[in-house]
């Protein structure tokens, strides 16, 4: 439970009501410890609220179903979708966006889609984050944003799929639709930017480049994929461009939510037609400047939210590329912790230990 903005979180007892309609009880059997949770956790984030329970990347096993739910049955698996795809609104009907409009108002006020709660304590509502509040044993969420993913998908790697792996996954596959023989830069190997690089191999790019400070991340993007690992530098834009002919790459995935580094990949894109795919988040009040230059002479640049990913109906075929062994997501999982281990998870995450701290409820 988050009580106050900075400080640790409390691991406490609270209520939670039965689901209602539309929605569904998930019993949580692993949730990674993401970067948007410790963010919100410490006050940045200025549509942050407490109380709350925190946890986005979660995976278990459905217990019980509200009247009209459909797609999800008692004892699937499912990954839970901060993003989640109603399949009805103008946006889920359009293969432009991934950003469902269905929920969106209420969630983002911690509400569920009647605007109400099914958190409380001693008789006091509490909100829930994100739509899902998965740092616990049960949650309550909406049948849309669940991902009913193969019962072989182990939970502590399929959680990994409820953000920031498909993140930068589909930011390569479905944003940026990478294509064969292309040269991509990644800046940043987090989860978001080993994603990206898995992304452009499985794509078939013919060279890719991941950029980060750490030599320890550079080497486990060689293992998704990577064809040289860079440690950054001021004079990164400039290597980028003097291996490239003078050009630039075709492909570019800032995954660090540095400004300074966002305006790396700008600069790094290919005159003519490079992508800049920007997937990571800035902080409060931050901008960005973009030399306008850059883009008459053909550049572009976009956004990424959830890498795209209609969660319904491609988490499942994400996780389907593990199981395949088309993916390895082995590598990404640092430490595996309990419940009431959760703040050593931020701890970690603030040293940079590691990729992912999973939770696992057997513990």
């Amino acid at each position: 439970m988050l009580e106050e903005f900075g400080a640790p979180l409390n691991v406490t007892d609270v209520e939670l009501a039965e689901p209602r309609t539309g929605e569904v009880l998930v019993r949580l059997e692993a949730c990674g410890v993401c970067h948007t949770d410790m963010y919100t956790a410490s006050g940045a984030d200025p549509s942050g609220y407490a109380p709350t329970v925190l946890g986005h990347e979660g995976a278990g096993i459905v217990e019980q179903v509200g009247e009209g739910v459909r797609s999800v049955s008692p004892g699937n698996r499912v990954v839970t979708l901060f993003s989640p795809q109603c399949r009805e609104c103008e946006h889920c009907r359009s293969p432009k966006t991934n950003l469902c409009l269905a929920i969106r108002d209420q969630q983002n006020l911690g509400y569920l889609p009647d605007g109400t709660t099914r958190l409380s304590r001693g008789g006091d509502p509490i909100r829930h984050f994100m739509g899902t509040s998965t740092f616990a044993q049960y949650t309550v969420m909406p049948e849309i944003a669940l991902a009913r993913v193969s019962s072989e998908a182990p939970p502590d790697r399929a959680c990994l799929f409820a953000c920031g792996l498909s993140t930068g996954l589909g930011a390569a596959i479905n944003t940026a639709q990478v294509e064969a023989g292309s040269t991509c830069v990644v800046f940043g190997a987090g989860m978001v930017g080993l994603g990206a690089v898995a992304g452009c191999r499985l794509r078939g790019a013919e060279r890719i480049i991941c950029v980060d400070l750490s030599a320890d991340r550079l080497e486990l993007a060689r293992g998704q994929g990577a064809t040289d690992g860079w440690i950054g530098s001021p004079d990164t834009v400039a290597r980028v461009l003097e291996e490239t002919g003078g050009f630039g790459a075709d492909y570019t995935f800032e995954a660090t939510g540095l400004v300074d580094v966002m305006r790396q990949a700008v600069e790094s894109a290919r005159m003519g037609w490079g992508l800049c795919t920007i997937a990571g988040v800035a902080g409060k009040g931050e901008t960005l400047d973009i030399v306008p230059r850059l883009l008459i002479t053909g550049r572009r640049v976009c956004g990424s939210s959830f890498g795209g990913v209609k969660g319904r109906d491609q988490v499942p075929q994400l996780v389907q590329l593990y199981l395949d062994g088309d993916l390895n997501v082995d590598p990404f999982i640092s430490h595996r912790i309990g419940l009431d281990e959760v703040n050593r998870g931020f701890e970690l995450m603030e040293r940079q230990d590691g990729i992912r701290s999973v939770i696992t409820f057997d513990r």
